[in-house]
């Protein structure tokens, strides 16, 4: 069979995986909303297809990999709402399906470390949507259907250093407060070589190895950048956003030994300085 990826909510995660695929004859479709994105599909060697089941259909159809980046909205997971009838039709045919959660769906674990047999506790309403989805994809019979819980993502032209350059950035204390990071391009080895070596069923943490304090995330890309770290500020003195605030309402460790063990993967930045300098060193690579 031909490789064939459909690329539902073709974001950036994705994006990084097709770069990895395609120069191995992969045939790739990436779903949008917005036609004036078709050129950067394009561009990238990606099918653009419009948010539209006629559109989508003949590559689900004919389509041996699926990965649904596309998050659930109030109304539900919009992929399924879209093709949910269509893509039981073609759960036995598919080799892989890849849907992109949150390690939110485990809630606040007070900063200790979890896996994947963590109860899902979440804490935010995101989190909750994002349980009643995997369940949702879970349900359908004969899907090989492999979710990949991410922790926080960042990569080239995602990250604190926009922030910490215009003085927008903020180091806000919260004791005990940690939080797990993986950049996009270790998500995109874990998702090749999950399709390399598929187990369906099987859930996957992507997160690096060094979960840490935000405050002393910013703090270091202060110090790559040359400039002073922001002041320190109390988490009770901050003044957050109710979706800002929310991140804080969780605290965990996160253990990835799954994707070690099970795929073989070495990640290629194992914890924030690592990813940080690439991150810097790509943007300087661009000037």
């Amino acid at each position: 069979m031909e490789k064939t990826l459909l690329s539902l909510g073709h974001g950036y995660s994705a994006t990084y995986l097709a770069k990895r695929l395609l120069p191995h004859g992969w045939r790739i479709a990436g779903t949008t909303r917005d036609p004036d994105h078709f050129g950067a599909l394009h561009a990238q060697g990606v099918t653009p297809l419009l948010w539209d089941r006629d559109a989508i259909l003949p590559w689900l159809e004919n389509a041996s990999h699926v990965l649904v980046s596309a998050g659930p909205t109030e109304s539900g997971d919009p992929s399924l709402a879209l093709l949910k009838s269509d893509i039981e039709a073609q759960a036995a045919r598919l080799t892989w399906l890849g849907y992109l959660s949150t390690t939110g769906v485990y809630g606040d674990a007070k900063g200790d470390w979890i896996d994947e047999s963590a109860p899902l506790t979440p804490a935010t309403e995101r989190g909750r949507r994002r349980v009643t989805a995997e369940a949702a994809w879970a349900s359908i019979p004969d899907l090989p259907l492999h979710i990949f819980r991410l922790a926080g993502i960042y990569g080239p032209g995602r990250g604190p250093f926009a922030k910490v350059r215009d003085g927008t950035a903020r180091r806000i204390i919260k004791p005990g407060q940690v939080f797990s990071r993986i950049h996009v391009e270790d998500i995109a080895q874990v998702l090749e070589a999950s399709m390399t070596h598929p187990k369906p069923g099987t859930v996957y943490n992507l997160c690096d190895d060094d979960p840490a304090p935000p405050q002393d995330v910013i703090r270091h890309a202060a110090t790559l950048l040359g400039v002073e770290a922001p002041p320190e500020t109390p988490f009770d003195e901050a003044e957050l956003s109710p979706m800002a605030r929310s991140f804080y309402s969780e605290s965990k460790r996160v253990r990835n030994d799954r994707i070690k063990s099970d795929l073989g993967v070495t990640l290629k930045y194992p914890d924030y300085r690592a990813g940080l300098a690439a991150v810097l060193a790509d943007e300087q690579a661009k000037k």
